[in-house]
Order: C-alpha cells, then structure tokens, then sequence
C-alpha cells in the first residue's frame, strides 16, 4: 500500500479526544504524522517487514497532555530545592532548610518553596533571623506556595544589595521590620529585585532545559506554554528552545510569550522569527493583580479578615485597556493572570473595548486562573469568546479554611467554577501552573473530576466535570488555545503523532486511581522519547 505505516500503536482503550469513551483501535502512523485511526483487527492488513507495532493491550492510549501554563526554568531551578510546604511555622521551615542545606554542603545557593504562613499553626513571622540562625553564610531564597513573594536570609539580601534604604518598586514592597531594617520578606515585583542577583549562564539554562525535557517526556507532556521566568518574564530563553530543536534535542513543543507592557514590536519580531514546528511565540500574558494569600488579589469588595484593603492592580486600569487594545489591533493573543473578581472583570472589560475599537475576530484572548468573579461576569466568557485558563490542583495548595477567612463563606460559593463556565459555553484549557504545582497532570485531572483536596474536602459541590471533559481541557484545549487544533490535541488523520500510554485505563478505575496512574509511553513528532520498561 502507498504511504504505509512505519509504526502502529494498537490497543483495547484508544482514547482519541473526539469521543466520550475509548475504544479498540489501532493507530497508523507515518513520519511525524497520524495516517489513519482503524479497528484492532485490521491492524494485520497494514503491517509490512519496515512497520514497529506497539500492542498496549489494556493500558490506555490517548493524545500527549498540552500544559497550557507553566514557568518552564524556574521549575526546573526548584527540582533540586527544599519543599516547605508541609512546614507548620517558620521554625519548622527553617529546619528543614538546615537539614536541606547540610545534606548540600557544595550548593553556593540554597533554594526553596512552598511555605504559607496563612496555614501554619504556630504564628511566627516571616523573618530572616530564623534563616540567619540556620544558614548563616550562603545565601538563602524560598518562594512562598503560590510564588508571589519570597523569605531570604541576611546573605541573600547582602547579594541583592538591599538595604533599609532600597526603594520599592511599583506594586512590589521590601517589607521592613520593626527595627526599620529589610525582614527578609519581599511581595510581588520586590522579588525581581532578589532574582535579578541570580544569573544564569547559557550552560545553566541548557542544562535546566535538558532537566525539564526528560521530566515533561516521563509525565506525558508532549506540549507546553511557558510563561516565562517570574518577575523578569523575559524572552531571551527562546533562542535556547529553538537551538535544542535545530539539533533535534526538543521532545516537547514549546509555546511562548512576551510581557504586555506597550511594546508590539517587539512582539512582532517573536512572531516572525518562531513560529516552527516545534517552537512558536504565542502572543501576550501580564498581571492584573496578585494573590488571595498575600491580600494583593483585585477584589470588588474588601478582604474578609482585612477589610482596610481590597488588593490591587500591577499596572493602572488605564494602561491594562490600552496595551490590550494595542495589541489586539496587530491581531496578536493577550492573556491576563486573574485571581480576585475585579481583575477577572477588568480584563473582560478590555477584551470588550478591544472588541469595540478593532472589530470582532477570533482572537482567544485567555484569562488565568480565574479563582474569584462575579456571576454577571460568567456568561461574558463565552460572549466574547475569552478562554478559561484554569489550573484544577490549585484546589489542593492551602485548606479550604485559610481561603474562607480571607475571602468569606458567600464568595468561596464562586471559588474557581469550572463546570459553571463550561456550562456557558466557555472553552476550558488546563495547566498546572508548574513549579506551583508539579507539572505531572493526573493529579489535577483528578481534582477536576473529584474536586477534592487531599484532605477530602470537596470544593463546591456541582463543579466537579467528567473524565472525558477534564482530558480533553488537557489536550484540545490547550490546541485550541494554541491555534493548533487542526493538529493537535486530538488522534485523528492529519494530526501530528504526539501520543502517550497511561499504565491503565483512567475510565475503568476508581477516581482516586488517576492520579496514582503513570505514563509509560511517550512519543512526540512521531519520535518515541519516552518508553517505561511496565509490561
């Protein structure tokens, strides 16, 4: 036969994302491509002495996960990191930092996260002496759980050169203690001025990539939007992307985005120069506020149990509107990060003048995260054709308690809908928000479909989704929002062969197997990149 396979996937539960249940199918493939999708049975008729036939047999065959949020080097800094996160006060983190750092006698910089002191039970401030008295003469950094400040120690703040004299920057602050000196706590942008104090040479970030591509290989993930480096979010790692795939180092494909601050031209020139098959630039992401844990989330009405404030905005509404009017005339995609319900309907409101001044066009302007909005706010997803960017295991990153306190009992009713906005009509896209989380997806498919924490606290009732539904967020979505879903994120003829093999069949286990399930097969562009050794 003409254009005859060169390798057959084949199994008894192919789940191909264009149906609600797998079924028995063999899958064709030629090149980097998929040329036809037939019934197992007929697998015989297309084999030749040249075709590599996989038989999963039980197992589950379905399209690559496609992580539409993540922050590809600065996951890949923290693999080798302390976890604070089941730390209890600031001594018990401080404690693990010196286990951590003894343990690593040659690290010149020990880093960690995951701390929050919102849930510790002993109430201690976030201070440096507690790092001091434990690490006293290599600098320290750890990222709080939801990456929007850090806790250094006086080594760290001696590198930055940030004395009681260091100005803040624009919603950012150097937090001050009581005897006027940095307490090694910083908030929003102030962390920039840690992180700019940590350069990465060109052999680092290669190495941290080559980290990253074999841990996205083993989890399944055959595609990603970075979201770059937080605060800098600078651009300069896609020539990186982009040489690994010259020398044909990339197995995952790698969508990126530049910072909307005004400058389209530079954009422009991102356009132009990636858009290959592996490497592309995929338009704008910025702030619009912060986080609930850290009372800098845009809130309509005032925090619960700090009612003096109501959050804010990284930049004025002004130049929110205008960046995005701008930047939506050139026909490029913006994506605004949004946790509190006035910055959701803030960046509604812009996408909606944008779509009164330049005209309506099928732009899939994203919103992330979206954990607070309004009701009145939920229809507009749809009407303007803005995607839900959701990240389903930010559910397990703090008690359902801590966020009640800060929110209040009425407005946790609409704490991260996702049914609700599916059932409008609004795409749903999933990612994991990765080094927040870690970039494995079962656990936030599991969120997704269960809607419960580790502790077995369900998140409002009524917004949990089907199996199906949550895979297809993981994979079309992603495609759709990627303006790739005439290839990708579905096993169909035409589609790039970006496939993966879970050790056993999510539709036939209890819920609580998923995200127990491992990958065992990986193949991106028609290259197998990973292969478990699980029979």
């Amino acid at each position: 036969m003409t254009n005859s396979p060169n390798i057959i996937l084949t199994g008894n539960n192919v789940f191909t994302g264009t149906t609600t249940y797998p079924k028995c199918a063999a899958i064709l493939i030629n090149d980097n491509k998929i040329i036809d999708v037939v019934d197992k049975e007929l697998v015989n008729d297309y084999l030749t002495p040249e075709t590599t036939l996989y038989d999963f047999g039980d197992k589950l065959i379905m399209p690559g996960f496609h992580d539409f949020h993540i922050h590809l080097l600065l996951g890949s800094m923290l693999e080798n990191s302390v976890d604070l996160t089941e730390a209890k006060s600031a001594s018990e983190a401080a404690k693990m930092v010196e286990e951590f750092a003894m343990k690593n006698p040659d690290l010149p910089l020990i880093i960690g996260s995951g701390w929050d002191d919102n849930s510790w039970t002993t109430k201690e401030s976030v201070h440096k002496k507690h790092l001091d008295e434990v690490v006293p003469n290599r600098p320290v950094i750890l990222y709080q759980a939801e990456f929007h400040s850090v806790w250094v120690n006086s080594s760290m703040l001696h590198v930055a050169g940030i004395t009681s004299e260091t100005e803040n920057p624009e919603f950012g602050e150097v937090v001050i203690d009581e005897n006027g000196e940095p307490s090694g706590l910083l908030l929003e942008h102030a962390v920039g001025l840690i992180t700019k104090a940590m350069p990465m040479d060109l052999h680092q970030k290669e190495n941290l990539l080559e980290q990253f591509l074999n841990k996205a290989a083993r989890f399944g993930v055959t595609s990603v939007h970075d979201l770059l480096r937080l605060p800098e979010m600078s651009t300069e790692e896609a020539a990186i992307y982009r040489d690994f795939e010259k020398r044909n180092k990339l197995t995952t494909r790698v969508h990126f985005v530049a910072p909307l601050n005004g400058d389209v031209e530079e954009a422009k020139h991102l356009r132009d120069n990636y858009q290959s098959n592996m490497v592309q630039f995929s338009g704008f992401k910025q702030f619009i506020d912060g986080v609930i844990t850290s009372y800098t989330a845009y809130l309509l009405q005032p925090y619960s149990n700090k009612p003096e404030t109501s959050g804010g905005t990284v930049y004025s509404e002004e130049d929110i509107k205008k960046w995005t009017i701008e930047a939506d005339k050139e026909n490029f995609r913006v994506r605004f990060h949004c946790v509190g319900d006035k910055a959701v309907k803030l960046a509604l409101d812009s996408f909606e003048e944008a779509q009164k001044q330049n005209g309506v066009r099928d732009s899939r302007h994203a919103i992330e995260h979206i954990e607070m909005i309004r009701e009145e706010d939920i229809a507009r997803f749809t009407e303007l054709g803005v995607l839900a960017s959701i990240q389903p295991e930010h559910i397990n990153g703090s008690s359902y308690e801590v966020f009640e306190e800060l929110i209040g009992e009425d407005r946790m009713k609409l704490y991260m809908l996702q049914k609700t906005l599916q059932d409008v009509g609004a795409q749903l896209v999933y990612g994991s928000d990765y080094p927040v989380v870690d970039l494995n997806p079962l656990p936030g498919i599991y969120r997704a479909v269960t809607r419960l924490d580790d502790n077995k606290v369900e998140w409002n009732n009524g917004e949990n989704i089907s199996l199906s539904e949550a895979l297809k967020a993981y994979t079309y979505g992603p495609a759709y929002g990627s303006f790739r879903e005439h290839e990708l994120g579905t096993l169909e003829v035409g589609k790039l062969a970006d496939i993966i093999v879970l050790d056993r069949d999510l539709f036939s286990v209890p819920s609580e197997e998923i995200k127990d399930a491992n990958v065992v097969f990986t193949m991106v562009d028609g290259k197998v990149v990973y292969h478990s050794n699980i029979k």
